[in-house]
């Protein structure tokens, strides 16, 4: 199934999405920690209240998750591109829940950054409470899958070795549009994602390529932190990043930027002048 968080007349809802109607979940008003995978896996639907799906708008999948875990160079090609040596631990940092914004909304362009880029990304949604989990028991901890756009201003990435104040601009990554469920995909490593900037596609790779898989990062991180429903796990991105383009393809005002994954979902977004008026997650 797919579920999402939306809003619908002023009111977020938590919904299931069947076809072109969005079913309200009772009770629920966004996917997080009140939706573990055994509530997705039973869900309390008010299939009363459906409501038309382009009647409502897509916030972020999980608008206020408790972590936002975020991996760097995860596939050969893009450690290759970005000049790194292979890591041999996951590189982890992480993000806030005012960095996240709806699957459609417009990213600002920050005043303050001459280098905005792009990076694709499937991430995994935790559905249950887990520590220090093995990897072979670590898939049973996602509720599902959804998609994500790690919008990095790369001038202040590179003002240090950490990387948290290039990743963690308000509004700049956009995740969604829904969560489809661990059953629906199956193998989340043989999946097909690719990134298109104003309809040319510019990142396009297989989860199969991933140097560290889905088990092994939600194992590694359950190590020392205790992973909960509704956490988020970015899994990186694929080699094409702007800054590594000859010559680099950085974005500004205007630009479309739209990230694609195999039987997961699409996210559109257009990176607008800032500062924009204030929205809602």
């Amino acid at each position: 199934m797919r579920f999402a968080s939306v809003v619908h007349d002023g009111v977020p809802r938590a919904v299931a999405v069947e076809s072109e109607l969005a079913i309200p979940l009772r009770g629920i008003r966004e996917l997080g920690a009140q939706t573990p995978s055994a509530v997705l896996a039973d869900p309390p639907l008010d299939e009363a209240r459906a409501i038309p799906l382009d009647a409502v708008r897509f916030r972020a999948v999980v608008p206020g998750p408790g972590k936002v875990i975020c991996v760097g160079l995860n596939y050969v090609a893009h450690v290759e591109e970005s000049r790194r040596d292979l890591p041999a631990y996951p590189v982890l940092f992480t993000k806030f829940a005012t960095s996240l914004t709806g699957p459609y909304d417009p990213i600002p362009c920050p005043l303050e950054s001459s280098a905005v880029d792009y990076e694709g990304e499937l991430v995994a949604v935790i559905g249950a409470r887990v520590r220090r989990v093995g990897v072979d028991q670590a898939l049973g901890a996602v509720a599902g899958y959804t998609v994500a756009n790690d919008v990095t201003m790369r001038d202040f990435q590179n003002k240090t070795h950490q990387w948290l104040q290039g990743k963690a601009w308000d509004r700049s990554t956009p995740v969604g549009p829904w969560l489809v469920t661990a059953d629906h995909i199956g193998d989340p490593g043989k999946l097909t994602l690719r990134t298109t900037l104003n309809g040319e596609t510019v990142q396009e790779a297989s989860t199969r390529q991933l140097i560290f898989s889905i088990p092994q990062l939600v194992s590694a991180i359950s190590t020392f932190t205790t992973l909960e429903p509704g956490d988020l796990i970015l899994t990186g991105t694929p080699a094409g990043v702007g800054l590594r383009r000859e010559p680099p393809r950085l974005l500004t005002h205007g630009d479309v930027v739209a990230v694609e994954i195999e039987d997961v979902g699409r996210i559109e977004n257009e990176m607008i002048e800032d500062p924009p008026g204030q929205r809602e997650r």
